[in-house]
């Protein structure tokens, strides 16, 4: 028999494609090949409020130089296929592993492509790794002394093995640093382990000992950030393994006996000529590692500048979330392009980080503003300025209490209705409205704060070692309480919470980049703590106004908007077909009027009026959607959602039809349909017509066809059946009855798997499947013929 008809693919792997690399020294160590190679995890798509996983994207082959160094990737098709079939396929995975070497191959033949040259040959053989080695370094141009350093292990102690993306951007950085670049950037977004970058990087270039000078000793790394916990917790936990190497740099002990340093500006610069970095000499440091690089160290007029300047002879390697716009420019000036870019809706397609739905709420004091009463005054008896205050004045200018406790009530019955234990976030404007809404919601939820204490907390600034002591404790996924942390500005960024469920807006968010430091504390999968999606629960418009931006990189698989009243009771679900016009970006403290009345001493003066009466009401539940592409945002119902994605993908009622038809084409619609987040239950339930046929539905959404039910399907079905089943004896044809009536009951997705449907009642008192194909319908091929005629006739 013809070999082509018999091998598989994963037999063309065995017989042909290994032997062929053993051969070429592949296994020989220390090279290796690593087979199903695991590139993603699978997009993690919300449908019908249920997260599933998509497919995972694997190479056949990565062939490694080092261990933790691939240097090519192997893209194999059955023996019988043209090789030229896996030449795409090959560039695709090469190029996102961020390799030059990629081969297609279907065991006989093989096609290279090199992208060191551009050039794509056939070629006899594979190259050997001492090959590939020198034409890679050719490319790079690493001085001889260093280029072993390139190939350094990663220290994996840990047991986390970087995923693809940050093994580029580990191999980009080493690669500049060897090469004599003084200045890198790389840009990840939050949630996808800039922290695990920075570890590998000083571990590889540590650990074989590279420094400027090229001498015969380790590396001094200092590591900065502007915050005590962005340097505090990589130090204790992920840069654990330099052991006594590592060192924080502080007045008390400035240390110069260390390899590994970290320090934050505020404590090494004090604004005089003794700042302390100056304990330093200027060539100390051989690398300095910035993270969050984009809060202003690299701005010329930072006070934290100077640091930089002072260590000017130290290679400069910084991070950042923030891809390039005006309000990050600076680093990007300073430190030139990203050697590598890995973007939020990068790690969301890839299934590295959670997909959002977002959660519009709208209490009336922000959809039509606020006005004092005439000659009202506030808690200390001052009149308050009239004017019209917006979501932007409150708890800057104006301190709504009843808004705060309509924003409080609403949570809470937002987590009494789904989890009430899982973890959440709430940012505020600042720490006393932070505390104003911790105590909302310990009165609110007191039936859980009598059993646990700490259910609610307010950690900000003010707490100090206590507020660190339960964000330890939120983070730690066997703790369930503190469950509720409310905050101003101190969570934003570096805190790595993986359980974290909801992220709560409570005030407004003007940058970019600092909302998508506050999404990334949600972003974390967490997937065995049951963590696949999370909420961004927002009540002041800031999600929806920085999703509508066409250069945001990842939008929501859904965006709800609910109108609450004073007490949190949803008033109004149906969708608006609108999108409310976004608040401004200024976040300053309110209308000029107010300018006067809060100057002063701040510790004397309150410096913003208090209102504690009058009523907040909230007024809808809006739906955002994507568009049909999935590119586009739009305020629509579920309903108009399902249509218009139908339509863009079937442009007449014929077309879905002929493709719905037959059970092999209709396993792709339903296929692509849950893609694009359309689930039936939900769709019936949205619409009201749960006894519809799934394909009238769409038809009826889409086109405004008429609407059959799927009993009326079935009787029509029933006058085809003698035609077309006469052959078939009185059982056969009682089983082929009792499947439509099954099809009445519970749809035609089950025919999707007959086998097991077989093995149900009232189908096994005719046998097992295998016996009723046999007797009844003259085997299996002729059943299932039988039963796809019998969909057939469903949809004439």
């Amino acid at each position: 028999m013809d070999e082509k008809l018999i091998l598989t693919e994963d037999d063309t792997c065995r017989a042909y494609v290994l032997p062929a690399l053993q051969r070429a020294g592949w296994e020989n160590a220390p090279h290796g090949i690593g087979g199903q190679h695991p590139i993603t995890d699978g997009r993690i798509v919300l449908v019908g409020g249920k997260p599933r996983r998509g497919k995972r994207r694997r190479a056949d082959y990565v062939l490694y130089l080092r261990r933790d160094f691939p240097i090519a990737v192997v893209e194999a098709k059955e023996v019988g296929l043209p090789a030229e079939n896996g030449v795409q396929q090959a560039r695709e995975y090469a190029e996102m592993l961020g390799l030059r070497f990629a081969y297609a191959t279907n065991g006989r033949r093989i096609i290279e492509i090199d992208y060191t040259t551009g050039a794509e040959l056939e070629i006899s053989k594979y190259p050997s790794p001492e090959e590939l080695w020198q034409r890679l370094n050719g490319e790079a141009k690493l001085p001889e002394p260093v280029a072993h350093c390139w190939l350094e292990p990663y220290n994996l102690i840990s047991g986390k093995v970087p995923r693809y993306y940050q093994d580029i951007a580990i191999r980009r950085v080493v690669e500049a640093i060897l090469r004599g670049q003084k200045r890198v950037l790389v840009t990840l977004a939050t949630g996808t382990g800039k922290t695990c970058v920075a570890f590998q990087v000083c571990w590889k270039l540590w650990y074989s000992r590279w420094n400027r000078a090229g001498e015969h000793r380790r590396p001094k790394i200092l590591f900065l950030a502007d915050r005590n916990i962005l340097v505090d917790d990589p130090k204790d936990k992920m840069f654990a393994p330099f052991a006594d190497a590592r060192h924080k740099i502080t007045s008390a002990d400035p240390s110069l006996a260390r390899d590994m340093y970290f320090g934050i500006y505020q404590s090494l610069t004090n604004g005089g000529s003794d700042d302390l970095f100056r304990q330093y000499r200027p060539d100390f440091f051989d690398l300095i590692v910035i993270d969050e690089c984009h809060r202003g160290s690299a701005r010329d007029d930072s006070s934290w500048r100077k640091v930089l300047d002072y260590f000017a002879p130290a290679v400069h390697f910084g991070m950042t979330a923030t891809p390039l716009r005006d309000e990050s420019r600076d680093s990007y000036e300073y430190f030139g392009n990203p050697v590598y870019t890995y973007s939020l809706k990068q790690g969301i397609d890839d299934g590295f980080l959670a997909p959002y739905r977002v959660h519009r709420v709208i209490t009336t004091a922000d959809a039509a503003g606020w006005r004092p009463n005439k000659d009202e005054l506030d808690r200390y008896g001052r009149p308050i300025p009239d004017d019209e205050y917006q979501t932007k004045d409150f708890e800057r200018a104006v301190a709504l209490r009843a808004r705060t406790q309509a924003m409080a009530k609403h949570l809470t019955d937002f987590l009494k209705s789904t989890d009430r234990f899982a973890k959440t976030l709430v940012f505020c404007v600042d720490q006393e409205h932070a505390a104003e809404m911790r105590e909302a919601l310990v009165n609110l939820n007191s039936d859980l704060v009598r059993q646990y204490p700490n259910y609610v907390c307010r950690v900000t600034s003010d707490e100090g070692a206590i507020g660190l002591g339960h964000l330890s404790d939120f983070q730690d996924v066997d703790e369930p309480t503190p469950t509720i942390l409310t905050t101003s500005q101190l969570l934003t960024t570096g805190v790595d919470a993986e359980t974290v469920k909801n992220v709560v807006l409570a005030r407004v968010v003007g940058s970019r980049a600092e909302f998508k430091q506050i999404i990334g504390r949600g972003t974390r999968l967490r997937v065995d703590y049951g963590k696949e999606f999370f909420n961004i629960i927002d009540f002041t418009g800031t999600a929806t106004r920085h999703f509508a931006d066409p250069e945001f990189d990842g939008e929501p698989a859904r965006i709800e908007q609910v109108t609450i009243d004073a007490q949190g009771e949803v008033q109004i679900e149906q969708a608006i077909a609108e999108q409310e016009e976004a608040p401004e970006h200024d976040i300053t403290v309110g209308p000029g009027t107010l300018d006067a009345e809060i100057t002063g001493d701040p510790r004397n003066e309150p410096r913003k009026f208090y209102v504690d009466g009058g009523e907040v009401e909230v007024i809808g539940h809006l739906v955002y959607d994507l568009d049909a592409d999935g590119k586009k945002l739009q305020v629509v119902r579920y309903t108009d959602y399902s249509a218009r994605t139908v339509r863009s993908m079937y442009p007449t009622h014929g077309d879905l039809h002929a493709a719905w038809a037959r059970p092999d084409t209709r396993a792709d619609v339903l296929k692509e349909l849950a893609e694009r987040q359309i689930n039936f239950e939900e769709l019936a339930s949205a619409s009201g017509l749960s006894d519809a046929d799934p394909f009238d539905l769409l038809c009826h959404l889409a086109w405004d066809a008429p609407l059959l039910t799927r009993r009326q399907r079935a009787e029509q079905a029933r006058h085809e059946v003698p035609a077309l089943f006469g052959q078939y004896g009185d059982t056969a044809r009682e089983i082929l009855d009792l499947l439509l009536e099954r099809y009445v009951e519970r749809g035609i997705i089950q025919f999707n798997h007959l086998s097991d449907l077989l093995k149900l009642h009232p189908f096994d008192r005719f046998g097992s499947p295998s016996e009723i194909a046999s007797q009844h319908f003259g085997g299996v091929p002729a059943m299932r013929e039988a039963v796809t005629r019998l969909q057939t006739a469903l949809y004439p």
